[in-house]
């Protein structure tokens, strides 16, 4: 049997992904966000982080190593970790997941939330790749649809609609799911 259980999170940019991994931080949950795999890849490679540049280079990526190489890009963090639960923050296709499953138990928990609610939520976040015009928010939403994000929130083993939840609501209603599947 192996050791670790990945929690995988997905869904499409402004769910909730990253406020369920801040707030499980807390509850002392390891966290490996995705995204910020492939700003560190840029950094690197002395790309600001802009919303153009961290497109071009997922794609990019994944071009040159195959669909799962953003996952390929946290390996090391997996296996040097010591945590027997790790949430991966930002899975966007099945062939990360394939990979990810070299390393444990793989669980899917995807994050719905309307468009509304996730073009206002990413306009707010602040990051230097967030959308600020709807016409940015629908060529993220349409980058993401092509590299498969449909079919990780399609084949999730458990779905969470981020609507009518306060942000504790949201991180409580995940940690009980999670914990389910630890035990």
């Amino acid at each position: 049997m192996l050791a670790k259980l990945i929690v995988c999170l997905t869904g499409m940019p402004g769910a909730g992904k990253s406020t369920i991994a801040d707030g499980l931080k807390l509850k002392g949950y390891e966290i490996i966000n995705m995204g910020n795999a492939v700003r560190e890849e840029a950094k690197k490679r002395n790309l600001e982080s802009t919303r153009e540049n961290l497109g071009k280079l997922m794609l990019e990526l994944r071009e040159k190593n195959g669909s799962g190489a953003i996952a390929e890009l946290v390996k090391p963090q997996i296996e040097s970790s010591t945590s027997n639960v790790i949430l991966i923050d930002g899975v966007r296709s099945n062939d990360e997941i394939q990979v990810l499953k070299k390393f444990g138990t793989v669980k899917l928990l995807a994050v719905h939330a309307s468009t509304d609610t996730r073009f206002d939520f990413l306009q707010k976040r602040g990051r230097s790749d967030d959308p600020q015009t709807k016409e940015h928010f629908e060529e993220r939403d349409n980058r993401e649809l092509g590299v498969g994000i449909s079919n990780s929130i399609a084949l999730s083993d458990y779905a969470i609609s981020n609507v009518g939840l306060t942000k504790d609501e949201l991180i409580e209603q995940t940690f009980k799911i999670i914990q389910s599947w630890v035990e």
